[in-house]
């Protein structure tokens, strides 16, 4: 829990940075997924920046889902908003609503009571065509990202977002799908090309949702789709359970979590704010 967390505090913290980065970027032509924003956006320090501490949050991310449920990780994940939120409130200082305040909050209740409640990580290796689906998940995803640009600005936005999710949350299942790290069985394994395409193609769909659109909509949507799913497949494929007599606890912790980090689902983008002039959280 302590890695999951603090994989948390990582990409909550870069998130500010890469948000920043990509509206600083220059805008490229069309509305849908634009490949080139990532070279855009690499040409700034703060995304470069922003890069390490998503590398960092990864590893961490990774010993997290070897010994946790995926319902807890993921989670843990989706609370990276309040620490946004927090990092936001202290660099940009922009100036949190007492409702945000009392988000950041059932957050870290809710994460305190998976905490409690959460047994060990499911003893299910899972199925050859498990590892397919998650690959197929993947290129979903990418094929999502293609058709996003024909949708209007408040569909997009949703459907960058919930891709973003998908492909965080291939990420989370292919991690626990790869259980020997041998060359051989790496280029082997399904599951490691998921990993490698869902986690790329989110990173995409990520950008480019910082870049256009409500981001508040396209958080939404990754919070929902990077947790809900991932969870259902731990739970009902690879064996998830929580500690005897406390899944209502789990149940409730997990609830509370995402409930809290939707509501800081604002942060997904970093505020823009003149120097020395805070911005209330109702703006």
């Amino acid at each position: 829990m302590i890695c999951a967390l603090g994989s948390a505090v990582c990409f909550g913290t870069a998130s500010v940075l890469q948000a920043m980065a990509a509206r600083a970027a220059e805008p490229g032509t069309g509305s849908g997924v634009d490949a080139a924003l990532l070279m855009r956006a690499l040409r700034q320090w703060r995304y470069v920046a922003g890069l390490g501490l998503d590398g960092l949050g990864f590893v961490l991310q990774v010993v997290a889902l070897r010994s946790l449920p995926i319902y807890a990780v993921g989670a843990a994940l989706a609370a990276s908003l309040a620490v946004t939120a927090v990092v936001a409130a202290r660099l940009l200082h922009v100036r949190l609503s007492g409702a945000e305040w009392g988000a950041v909050g059932a957050v870290c209740a809710g994460l305190a009571m998976l905490g409690l409640a959460s047994g060990a990580e499911g003893e299910r290796a899972g199925s050859d065509t498990l590892r397919f689906v998650m690959l197929g998940v993947a290129l979903a995803v990418l094929a999502i990202g293609a058709a996003a640009g024909r949708l209007p600005g408040r569909g997009r936005a949703l459907a960058l977002g919930l891709g973003a999710g998908f492909g965080f949350g291939v990420v989370e299942v292919s991690v626990r799908l790869i259980d020997d790290v041998s060359p051989r069985a790496l280029l082997t394994n399904p599951a490691t090309y998921a990993l490698l395409v869902g986690g790329g193609a989110a990173f995409l769909l990520l950008t480019s949702a910082l870049q256009r659109g409500s981001v508040t909509v396209a958080t939404a949507g990754m919070v929902v789709g990077e947790t809900v799913g991932p969870a259902l497949v731990g739970v009902v494929w690879l064996g998830d359970r929580t500690r005897s007599g406390l899944e209502w606890l789990a149940v409730l912790g997990f609830a509370v979590a995402v409930a809290g980090a939707l509501a800081l689902a604002r942060f997904g983008e970093a505020p823009t704010v003149e120097e020395g002039k805070p911005t209330r959280a109702a703006e």
